[in-house]
């Protein structure tokens, strides 16, 4: 792999990631709701679903979800009722309380449980190990060890993720502050819930 087409992967993954998805709601909304410290946990959950996908991905994994549609078909439709579920409950807990003291976690929501809820969501979504499938080979060289080149451009992907996971859990605690208004923070629920339905709506859409 050469510089430029590192750098090309860089500048394409940076935008990639920004682009708000899944993922970066629920960092965002995990920050609001138990502060930013403790959105860590809901981070690693994603993080680690992204890289296992990714790694899934270099190691050909697409190829046996495109031999059986059965096996994408099963986590498309996880995906799919996990996100609307989010939705709902988002919906439904419209206009609660926000904390805006100390990032202490409530006994109801473990870290363990926002790290299962973080990894839940990255998983759940086949189109990105199709996409990576078809994304990451373009910027490998043939002719050089493939090995080392999928590395670089999994680690790589998974530094510019969390760099933005970062951006999100911090924009979610400013917002949070903004939001102690019962009417806003209704609506913002409410806006959010939507917009999970609408990514669980668009992945049931998703075909190999």
């Amino acid at each position: 792999m050469t510089l430029h087409a590192w750098t090309v992967f860089l500048v394409a993954v940076i935008l990639l990631c920004g682009t708000p998805g899944p993922n970066m709601l629920h960092v965002m909304t995990r920050s609001m709701t138990f502060g930013a410290r403790r959105s860590l946990a809901a981070m690693a959950g994603c993080l680690t679903a992204l890289v296992l996908v990714l790694a899934a991905s270099a190691a050909g994994v697409a190829a046996l979800l495109t031999a059986w549609p059965r096996v994408f078909d099963a986590l498309r439709y996880a995906g799919v009722a996990y996100l609307i579920v989010l939705g709902i409950k988002a919906w439904r807990g419209a206009g609660g309380p926000v904390d805006l003291g100390a990032d202490t976690l409530p006994l109801t929501m473990s870290a363990a449980r926002l790290f299962r809820g973080g990894f839940v969501i990255g998983i759940s979504n086949p189109k990105l190990l199709l996409f990576a499938a078809a994304f990451l080979p373009q910027f490998v060289n043939r002719a050089a060890p493939q090995g080392p080149q999928f590395a670089i451009l999994v680690v790589t992907f998974a530094v510019v993720e969390s760099l933005w996971y970062a951006v999100y859990a911090m924009s979610g605690r400013r917002l949070a502050r903004h939001l102690t208004r019962p009417a806003l923070r209704r609506a913002f629920d409410r806006a959010t819930g939507a917009v999970f339905v609408g990514f669980g709506l668009a992945l049931l859409g998703t075909r190999v």
